[in-house]
């Protein structure tokens, strides 16, 4: 009798080392144990709800990108004395929002323990500084320091990318994280295309466009803001009448050996680790925001084109840029499946630094003053023009019938470099070839870069609530956002492309060298049951 009652006291045992503690729901969620079968209303409410996330993140990509190509001939319109320099105040002050609003809206999710009321506030608070945006025509005066707090404000309420990750981090299995976090990548890119693409296709209103009353404008420039009021709208009531909260709980892909009714208790994650993929992030987009911030400037300095062209070519260029970098993620799920994280991680930084060599300028082709457009034709070196003759069929889109062809500053005679810009002087052209090499290096590298660290990321955390972490990367971003537009125009405008471009390929190599000295850290999360004692395992 007693040994069949040691057998079954062997067998309970066993039982109860192999099945997971039961989840701890708080109200207003749905978890669900990975390591149990998940019911299929539960599933698709989980994924109908993953991808009301992907939805926000899009938009998020929109607001931001919505006006990237237009923002420097929308700062002159209302700002003829406006410089590059404030530029890149403008370009900063939506990341510094950004910076400010992620740790809070990631703070308000993890001790809401929801994140609907968050990602509502947000999104209300972007539509809000999006209609600013759209009114600032009709401002009196002042109207560069509006658009200032507009960007700000719209960035602040872009601070919600916090919450969009975290919640997707913790309503997925770790296998299911890298594809989701792909998939969310790949709307965030989608939205980088429909931003610039939305701006291009408006183009053919022209200015100042079909309305333009003292109270309302509607042109080029402000009907993208308000297609982003719009959308915005029905993504508060996606959230208020889809949106559910979800939870993956117990997750079997990280090792938890755990006994009826133990928890898992406090941890921290590898502080090396956490701080490491929080500098390499801040890398990430320091460097890409070189591109965003100076590419519109850049392309009328050397390709001599005016502020009409440059917006709609340079939206092209980012539309077809935002193309390649979804078949960049769908490459990368499929990299994922053969190789490390931390090998992709460091071959997109390789492309990174490939494209910034790219630009360097180099050759004995100089770019046009404003001043030389002024001399006759015939004393005008053809050859230092070569778009001049392909871009005139775009002017008669740039207007509405009896208006001039080009915005208030868009002077024919005022292509090409400025005066004030010294370095004109000796510092060669960049090639139109050698920016589109360049640019399509810099897409294929950067949603690399970005995608992995924010995969690795979340496995190095574990299974802890993200929102605080999250709004912490988010946050590192956002900081890159903010002081690389103020560096990189000041450095554009006294030195020119050459040591903008030499001083973001030496900023690569660094984020390099970091990313291999730290590469045996950059681990997922493990937890081991030793002997009755949870064990940190790092190995």
């Amino acid at each position: 009798m007693s040994y069949f009652q040691d057998d079954d006291d062997d067998e309970q045992e066993k039982l109860l080392e192999t099945h997971p503690p039961p989840p701890v729901y708080s109200p207003g969620t749905v978890g669900v144990p990975s390591t149990i079968l998940e019911p299929p209303n539960v599933y698709k409410s989980r994924w109908r709800s993953i991808r009301v996330m992907y939805l926000t993140m899009f938009l998020s990509s929109v607001s931001f990108s919505i006006c990237m190509s237009s923002i420097w001939p929308y700062l002159q319109l209302l700002d003829p004395s406006a410089t590059t320099d404030f530029l890149g105040w403008v370009v900063a002050s939506y990341s510094l929002g950004q910076l400010i609003a992620s740790p809070i809206f990631g703070f308000w999710a993890n001790k809401r323990k929801r994140s609907r009321e968050p990602l509502v506030v947000s999104i209300v608070i972007n539509i809000l500084a999006t209609v600013l945006y759209a009114y600032l025509e009709s401002l009196k005066s002042h109207k560069s320091i509006a658009l200032l707090l507009a960007r700000g404000f719209i960035g602040f309420g872009a601070g919600n990318v916090a919450v969009v990750r975290s919640y997707v981090s913790g309503a997925t299995t770790t296998r299911e994280r890298t594809g989701a976090m792909a998939s969310m990548s790949a709307c965030q890119a989608i939205g980088f295309i429909f931003g610039p693409g939305i701006q291009t296709a408006m183009v053919p209103v022209g200015w100042p466009g079909p309305v333009h009353e003292p109270g309302f404008h509607l042109d080029l420039y402000t009907m993208p803001a308000w297609l982003s009021v719009i959308v915005g709208i029905m993504n508060v009531v996606l959230l208020v009448v889809v949106f559910q909260e979800h939870r993956v709980d117990n997750d079997e892909d990280i090792n938890f050996q755990v006994q009826v009714g133990e928890r898992l208790p406090d941890y921290t994650p590898d502080t090396l680790a956490v701080i490491a993929s929080l500098i390499l992030f801040f890398f990430v987009l320091f460097l890409f925001v070189v591109f965003e911030t100076i590419a519109t400037p850049l392309t009328m300095d050397m390709f001599s084109w005016t502020k009409s062209e440059a917006t709609l070519y340079t939206g092209i260029i980012l539309a077809v840029g935002g193309v390649i970098a979804i078949f960049v993620f769908i490459v990368v799920k499929v990299l994922v499946k053969r190789f490390n994280e931390r090998y992709i991680l460091i071959g997109g930084f390789l492309f990174c630094l490939a494209g910034f060599i790219t630009f360097l300028p180099w050759g004995n082709d100089f770019p046009d003053y404003h001043d030389q457009d002024l001399l006759p034709p015939s004393s005008v070196n053809s050859t230092t023009d070569p778009l001049r003759g392909i871009t005139d069929w775009s002017t008669s889109l740039m207007t509405t019938p009896g208006h001039n062809s080009s915005a208030p500053g868009d002077d024919p005679e005022h292509r090409g470099c400025p005066i004030s810009y010294k370095w004109c002087a000796y510092t060669p052209r960049i090639l139109l070839p050698q920016f589109l090499g360049g640019t399509l290096l810099i897409v294929i590298g950067y949603p690399v870069c970005n995608l992995m660290i924010y995969t690795i990321f979340s496995k190095v955390l574990g299974p802890k609530p993200q929102g605080v972490m999250m709004g912490l990367l988010t946050g590192s971003g956002s900081l890159a956002r903010t002081l690389g537009p103020i560096f990189i125009s000041q450095v554009y405008n006294a030195y020119g492309p050459r040591v903008t471009f030499a001083c973001t390929s030496v900023i690569v190599l660094f984020a390099i060298c970091g990313c291999v000295s730290v590469f045996k850290r950059l681990v997922p999360f493990q937890y081991k049951r030793k002997d009755s004692k949870y064990v940190y395992d790092n190995s």
